[in-house]
């Protein structure tokens, strides 16, 4: 097994964690320094696609290309070594930590000995096979507003667009939410969140389907009070009519991963199809949203 880890900037992370899964097509994960912002993008392949020597050059002509596209990658420090599989596995165990959310819902890998709260529902999620683990700040905040936007009594249901790991999916079903639905365009997302609904033994409820957006009629179509949509800023955009025509009126649409100088451009568009900034959440690089339907 080997370890090819790019250092970035959480303003490249994205686009550095695309490069990565495209490359070598595999999940990816993403660790960050919460005293420098840095962020370390690392895949754990077999084998290398190509000599070491020769995939380090090619990647860093990929993150040149960056830069020429107005992303800047930082420092662009590149490890690429051989790694004994019983050391990949015990990194793991000490970087991902659980995740609490409002007491709700605690999100952990299977080793953790970690007990939830009474009444606190698990999410069990190992990283290295998910496309989000709930640690990157957008993915915290779907979680955050997901939990908080439950109503004790009152059926819910719930639409993750760009399932990737299946993580807010498996989470509503674990809230309550008695409808729930995802999609994905990505074909290796939608098997990883099948595995992971299976793993959470929620797969009765839930079934990840591919579906590409762009593709979907856009009228006389099913409608959610939940709606999560962690897409890219041309995407919202582009797609933002077939988006609100499926949430109901009062509805929730939850937005995240757009880059905080985006973030306008998209409320402008949500606004026109008559959905209202709720609540907003921002850091150094990205912004999330929460948008009521009135």
């Amino acid at each position: 097994m080997w370890q090819i880890s790019i250092f970035t900037t959480a303003e490249a992370e994205e686009a550095v964690a695309c490069l990565l899964e495209r490359e070598f097509q595999r999940p990816v994960s993403v660790y960050c320094d919460e005293a420098t912002g840095a962020r370390k993008v690392t895949v754990y392949p077999a084998r290398l696609p190509r000599p070491a020597r020769a995939l380090r050059e090619h990647l860093r002509a990929t993150l040149r290309r960056l830069r020429k596209c107005g992303l800047d990658p930082g420092q662009r420090k590149i490890i690429v070594k051989p790694l004994p599989r019983e050391n990949w596995a015990e990194s793991w165990k000490r970087h991902f930590k659980p995740i609490d959310i409002d007491g709700l819902l605690l999100i952990k890998p299977r080793w953790s000995r970690r007990r939830p709260r009474p009444g606190q529902r698990v999410v069990i999620l190992d990283p290295g096979l998910s496309f989000g683990t709930g640690h990157h700040p957008t993915t915290l905040f779907c979680l955050q507003q997901l939990a908080r936007s439950r109503l004790a009594g009152k059926k819910q249901s719930f639409l993750d667009i760009g399932t990737g790991s299946g993580i807010l999916a498996v989470a509503a079903i674990k809230l309550g939410y008695t409808s729930v639905e995802a999609f994905d365009n990505d074909p290796a997302a939608v098997r990883v969140s099948r595995q992971n609904a299976k793993k959470n033994r929620v797969c009765h409820h839930l079934r990840p389907q591919r579906k590409d957006l762009s593709k979907l009629q856009g009228a006389n179509v099913k409608t959610y009070n939940v709606i999560c949509a962690n897409l890219a800023r041309d995407l919202l955009i582009s797609e933002a009519s077939k988006i609100c025509a499926r949430l109901k009126p009062g509805g929730k649409l939850i937005v995240a991963g757009i880059l905080r100088r985006q973030f306008r451009e998209v409320q402008k568009t949500l606004h026109r199809f008559n959905l209202t900034l709720q609540v907003a959440m921002s850091d150094k690089t990205w912004q999330s949203g929460q948008f009521v339907l009135f």
